[in-house]
Formats: C-alpha cells, sequence, structure tokens
C-alpha cells in the first residue's frame, strides 16, 4: 500500500518523537489512515534527542501541531511538560500521545488499553478474576501490568532478570490498584510453575524482535499448557519464535502487531476525533513488514 501525501496550507501536522524514529511504522500506518477518511492530516517523524525534548514540544505546541506520539527515550520525561494527565498515564508513570488543546498539553497513555483491544479481538479474553504472567517490567510491561490490574484481574506474576524491578513494579500493582502481584526471576522451572494456572503470558521485552528474531525465546512449549493464551507484543517478526512454540504447546498465539495498530488507533481518535479504520492502519503496518 503506497501512500502519497496532498498537503496544503491548511494540513493538520501531527507526528512521532523519539531518538531514533527512522524505522518507526506509524507514518506508514497513519497516513494511510488519513487517506482513507479523506482527512487532511499528515503524519511525520522527528528525531529529538534528550537534551531538545523541551524546546521541540514547546515548540509543536506554538506551532500549532495537533499532536504528538512520544517514543523511547521520551515517554517518562515529557509527563513532567504535560498540563493534565489521564488516569493510564498517571498510574504507569509514561505518556505514549500527546494532544495540544485548548492552549494546554494533555498527555495520554494508549498503550494499555491498545493492547487489551488487541488482545479481545482475537481472543474471548476477559480480565476479571485471571492471573497473568508477563515477561519483563519496562514501559510495555508497565501498561500492560496496570491495564490488567485496573480491569479486574486477580494475580499479576511479574518475571524478569532484575527482579529487584520486577518487585518495584509489582509493589506498585499492589499499592496502587490493590491487585495480588509478586515477582520473580526468569528461571524456567519457577516461570513453568507459574504457567501451570495462568490464563494468560504476555512478553514485553524486545527478545526475538528483528534484527534477532532467532532469539531462544523465554519460555517454550513444554512449559505452556493447552488453553494458555500467548501474546508477544514484539511485532517484528509478526509471528515470533515465542509464538511458534505456543503453536507447538497447542496454546493460543496473539502477535504484537495487534497493540501496535490498536495504540495508534486510539491516538487517531483523541486527535482527529473520528473513528480509526483499523484495518487499514493493520494492512500498512503488515506491508511495512514484509
Amino acid at each position: 500500500m503506497s501512500v502519497s501525501v496532498s498537503v496544503d496550507a491548511e494540513t493538520n501536522v501531527v507526528g512521532l518523537i523519539g531518538h531514533p524514529v527512522e524505522h518507526s511504522m506509524s507514518p506508514a500506518m497513519h497516513n494511510a489512515a488519513f487517506k482513507e477518511l479523506g482527512l487532511n492530516y499528515v503524519y511525520l517523524a522527528f528525531d529529538v534527542p534528550p537534551e531538545r525534548l523541551e524546546g521541540a514540544v514547546r515548540g509543536a505546541a506554538d506551532l500549532g501541531i495537533v499532536g504528538l506520539n512520544v517514543t523511547i527515550p521520551h515517554k517518562e520525561a515529557v509527563m513532567e511538560l504535560c498540563d493534565e494527565l489521564d488516569r493510564d498515564a498517571e498510574l504507569t508513570g509514561a505518556v505514549n500521545t500527546v494532544r495540544f488543546s485548548r492552549g494546554k498539553i494533555e498527555g495520554f497513555n494508549t498503550d494499555g488499553e491498545g493492547f487489551l483491544r488487541a488482545l479481545q479481538e482475537e481472543t474471548d479474553f476477559d480480565p476479571r478474576g485471571t492471573k497473568s504472567v508477563i515477561l519483563g517490567a519496562g514501559g510495555a510491561a508497565r501498561a500492560v501490568s496496570f491495564k490488567l490490574a485496573t480491569e479486574g484481574a486477580d494475580e499479576i506474576v511479574i518475571a524478569n532478570r532484575t527482579v529487584s524491578r520486577a518487585e518495584r513494579l509489582a509493589e506498585e500493582l499492589r499499592e496502587k490498584v490493590g491487585v495480588k502481584a509478586r515477582a520473580i526471576g526468569l528461571d524456567g522451572d519457577e516461570i513453568e510453575r507459574e504457567l501451570q494456572d495462568a490464563d494468560l503470558l504476555v512478553d514485553a521485552t524486545p527478545v526475538g524482535m528483528y534484527p534477532n528474531e532467532n532469539e531462544p525465546p523465554l519460555v517454550t512449549a513444554d512449559q505452556m499448557r493447552e488453553d494458555l493464551i500467548v501474546n508477544d507484543l514484539v511485532y517484528n517478526p509478526p509471528k515470533t519464535r515465542l509464538l511458534e512454540e505456543a503453536e507447538k504447546a497447542g496454546a493460543v498465539p496473539v502477535s504484537g502487531v495487534g497493540m501496535l495498530v490498536y495504540q495508534g488507533a486510539l491516538a487517531f481518535e483523541l486527535w482527529t476525533g473520528e473513528e480509526a479504520p483499523v484495518d487499514v492502519m493493520r494492512e500498512a503496518v503488515l506491508e511495512h513488514l514484509q
């Protein structure tokens, strides 16, 4: 899907700030959506080093830019520049979407809701009363675990190489939401024990991401059970080695492409007020991945 963009004096500008940004799929995804709906918007990617973050955000507001997606390494630092935060941004301690509105800088986090919508599109998963095992304790793991907790999960286990970092996240989950949360390491036997009665496994680490797609997965088929839902948040490649292991085990594999698309779709709707053409956005991502 090639997307030609027409720009004139009335074109609304949105974009992405991060460092680096050259491999982002967001421009293709959003510009395809704008074209589909006939909206006079353009999405650009801006490489902004950390020392230029404040100037970039305040400059974007002054220039009349409608909004920005925010990626590594700015998701936490940009919070200090926001006048208002939504609940998900406050809970997770990170902002991935900014909207400039009524003279204010509004910060949102659409990662958790994007994750849940994508998961529920492909499965019948309902977080209420469930147990989840989350691999990783970084930004993606925070977004996922807080969304599961606020949607009624019964138990969340955070597995991370640095157990102290996992424990900090588990403690926040207990204190802020009241969910039963524990931390463990990445020992295979311990993870296998936790998965015996788990409903959902989420890999929120970059293990298996291109160009390291042949890296061994953190969990293998012999550690999974048949009805386990396995969601790898890595979207490049769309089918990771972890998801191949899930198929071997008869578990339910869920690609990270859906979360990428839905977190973007939610940002799209915050900026435009229009319902995002999710199928068009997904097609643009998958074409970009080929």
